[in-house]
């Protein structure tokens, strides 16, 4: 069965779809059989960064790796039971479709609560929760005092992922690999990102996720987006030499992918 990937957090701007489509091709690149999936059906970042790859590519007379990006399919209202949600048809119809021919399917979810989420989490092998490095965004993962030092409870987002969790024991099916992935990390020591540190590590430790690097705040991943390109993207469209920030760059995608370690991946790029 294909390993499933959700890339998911219910804040926007924390960079989920670059994540997404860094990840996916990737793992294209490294020879697995990829199919994406894009449920934020109203801003459709992660479809439309494949859209502006295909054109590219076709426009630069270029044949690189690339995931398979797919719609989901429309479901017959008139063929649902009552009570059936006709979103978890579309999902679960889409994933059937893929898996014979997937080693991976990746999932991109909204920065909001929707039904679509709430059941790609209850999916998800590995789930991938991007973060930047603020209490801002902390407060999607737990709630926590005024000084930053005691966690007070556990978020809604938390909360949702346990109740996937439990709907995958009742089901039989192992657990989620939980990941969060630490971005936009500063590069200076200070108080405010000890504090994090901490609480992070605290957090990872009470409600059972892995700590992962993400990537830094880069102008190049503004850059790639209208081309559709990724960082190992560069050379194969005539950057001969790298500099030092997109250098940096891919090394902090090799690190992530070496983190999330999944299965059947060997990082060699």
């Amino acid at each position: 069965m294909a390993h499933i990937i959700v890339v998911g957090n219910e804040k926007g701007g924390a960079g989920k779809s670059t994540v997404s489509m860094h990840v996916a091709t990737a793992l294209a690149r490294l020879g697995h059989k990829v199919n994406t999936l894009d449920l934020d059906l109203r801003q459709r970042t992660l479809g439309r960064y494949f859209e502006n790859r295909r054109a590219f590519l076709k426009s630069a007379e270029l044949d690189l790796p690339s995931p398979a990006n797919h719609n989901l399919p429309e479901i017959d209202a008139a063929t649902l039971k009552p009570g059936e949600n006709v979103y978890d048809h579309r999902l679960s119809a889409a994933v059937s479709r893929l898996e014979p021919d997937s080693d991976f399917i990746l999932i991109d979810c909204p920065g909001s609560h929707t039904r679509l989420s709430q059941v790609a989490h209850s999916l998800a092998d590995t789930l991938v929760t991007p973060l930047n490095d603020s209490f801002i965004d902390f407060d999607l993962l737990a709630r926590i005092d005024s000084h930053g030092e005691k966690l007070l409870g556990p978020s809604v987002y938390s909360e949702m992922v346990w109740n996937a969790r439990q709907l995958r024991a009742q089901a039989g099916l192992k657990p989620i690999d939980w990941v969060v992935v630490r971005n936009r990390v500063g590069t200076q020591r200070m108080v405010n990102k000890e504090k994090m540190e901490r609480a992070i590590t605290m957090l990872a430790e009470r409600i059972g996720f892995r700590v992962a690097p993400g990537f830094s705040e880069r102008v190049i991943f503004r850059e790639l987006f209208p081309r559709g390109l990724t960082l190992l993207d560069l050379k194969d469209v005539g950057v001969k030499q790298l500099n030092i920030s997109n250098i940096a760059a891919r090394q902090e995608l090799r690190d992530m992918m070496k983190a999330m370690n999944l299965p059947g991946v060997e990082v060699e790029f």
